[in-house]
């Protein structure tokens, strides 16, 4: 049996990686620093979608890397946090991270997520998900207390929170797959890795 290509994350996100260090799959990490803003600002004046955009910004992370690692396969992902047509980035700071919150309190919306795979250059697999949250219409004082305890750790995530943490109080439903809302769709990924021999069948 041949052996397995090497397997490359091209994120500098610690969720992605745990969430495939988890899944007991063998990868190694190398950070794309693809400029994000500029491929947005582009997309969103050509009158792309969140969805579209975050494909884009996928593989470009994905074909940055793969220029560096021949042979392997090299996984781009990323998520767009869009409510009613407004995208959110990671907050800058906490006032930031506040004011996303409140912006986002009683409504709905949804995560853009967005993976691919590409070896040498050339894109292999794609997949998107859009799983859609709502959050509850939560008083001022459970924000400032959940302000209080997450802390700087708010400004990792777009939107300001962290499924993984105490962020889930922050919600009344979510709909869609929960490693889709952590930004890496893991079934559909795994199964793509299955026919490529990096996860056995």
């Amino acid at each position: 049996m041949p052996e397995a290509p090497p397997l490359v994350l091209a994120s500098a996100s610690p969720t992605r990686g745990q969430l495939l260090a988890a899944a007991g799959v063998p990868f190694s990490t190398v950070v794309s620093a693809v400029d994000e803003d500029e491929i947005k600002h582009s997309m969103r004046a050509a009158g792309a979608d969140s969805a579209t955009t975050a494909d884009a910004l996928a593989e470009a992370k994905a074909m940055r890397v793969s220029r560096k690692v021949p042979g392997a396969l090299v996984i781009g992902a990323d998520q767009i946090l869009d409510c009613a047509g407004v995208w959110f980035d990671k907050p800058p700071d906490l006032d930031h991270a506040r004011a996303h919150l409140v912006a986002l309190r009683g409504r709905e919306h949804r995560l853009a997520t967005a993976v691919c795979v590409v070896r040498d250059g050339q894109r292999l697999w794609h997949h998107r998900e859009a799983p859609r949250l709502t959050m509850r219409a939560f008083s001022d004082a459970f924000l400032d207390a959940y302000i209080a305890l997450e802390g700087r750790a708010m400004l990792v995530s777009v939107g300001g929170y962290r499924l993984e943490g105490p962020g889930v109080q922050l919600f009344s439903t979510i709909a869609g797959d929960h490693s889709a809302i952590l930004g890496l769709p893991l079934l559909p990924l795994l199964e793509f890795l299955r026919g490529h021999g990096v996860v056995e069948r």
